[in-house]
């Protein structure tokens, strides 16, 4: 059916691409499981917790001592651990898979400073969110799972916002599209959707991949649509705006906003029955033993339950 539209060459190449594609993902999940084992096995983040908490104590003013900063510290040397740990998988990725397939334009220069780059972000927005997280679950009592909530859905909208001005320039250039036909192609459609789009741009995807995009971001009433250039370049107008009425027929058809929704829905609700069924169970038991003083079980088990539950 497609004979005339995609070479048999083409075709062949694709099939090995995924082929190579799926047997990466295999190892990158089986090396995955590995670290979990060796993670648990060895109790590697119970030292780390130790660890962080020993270098905070020998080094870090004394006000930089207690469990917010710790519970910071923590998290960003896990991530760092982390990115270390997948640092073979993620050059084998980029530097042999994606090279051989011809897709990979990037160089080891700018695959560093993307990691360091990342690692900074990392260091300047952890922080914060962590310390705001932890801040709620030890002073909004048992229903800390709302508020948590409330913080999730402002973090996500704040994160869109800046993501745009603050983030994105920082990997990637954006350029305005030039007048022609492929703007005035992509206005129309965004008219004739009633999408309320603000800005085109164009994205200097083809430093890091030859693979191609397009997407859109922003919020409710002020969307910006970004074309890679890579798309540009290889496709025709009318192929570029048919990609371009697929994204923005999930907008049409409310995807974004339907998915958006069912998230902040389902977000709290797991906590929220798991805290109901922890306090539950929690008053049961307390119920049961003081009911029956002369169960040896209960009794055996008392002084156990009430130590974990008062946290000491």
């Amino acid at each position: 059916m497609l004979q005339h539209e995609v070479s048999q060459d083409v075709f062949d190449k694709s099939q090995a691409y995924g082929r190579a594609k799926a047997k990466f993902k295999f190892v990158e999940t089986l090396w995955g499981q590995v670290e979990n084992f060796i993670f648990i096995q060895y109790d590697v983040l119970p030292k780390l917790w130790g660890w962080t908490g020993h270098l905070l104590f020998k080094y870090a003013p004394a006000r930089f001592t207690g469990e917010i900063s710790h519970s910071i510290v923590f998290v960003l040397a896990f991530m760092a651990l982390n990115q270390i740990l997948s640092l073979p998988t993620s050059l084998y990725h980029t530097f042999v898979l994606e090279e051989s397939f011809g897709f990979n334009k990037q160089t080891p220069k700018i695959f560093i400073t993307d990691m360091v780059k990342s690692w900074l972000l990392a260091g300047v927005l952890a922080p914060p969110i962590l310390g705001g997280i932890i801040a709620i679950v030890k002073s909004a009592g048992p229903r800390f799972y709302f508020y948590l909530w409330m913080f999730g859905a402002f973090l996500q909208v704040f994160m869109i916002t800046i993501y745009p001005i603050a983030i994105l320039p920082l990997f990637n250039k954006l350029s305005p599209l030039e007048p022609g036909a492929l703007k005035t192609g992509v206005e129309k459609l965004a008219a004739k959707l009633k999408f309320p789009l603000h800005e085109l741009y164009v994205i200097d995807g083809s430093k890091r991949s030859a693979h191609s995009n397009a997407y859109f971001f922003g919020l409710p009433w002020k969307k910006h649509i970004v074309i890679y250039d890579t798309l540009i370049d290889k496709s025709e107008t009318e192929e570029v705006v048919a990609v371009l009425a697929h994204e923005l027929g999930h907008w049409s058809l409310g995807h974004t906003t339907k998915l958006f929704g069912i998230s902040q829905v389902c977000r709290p609700v797991p906590t929220a029955f798991a805290v109901s069924r922890l306090t539950r169970s929690r008053f049961t038991s307390s119920t049961s033993l003081r009911s029956s003083p002369s169960s040896s079980t209960m009794r055996a088990c008392t002084p156990t339950s009430a130590s974990w539950w008062s946290g000491r």
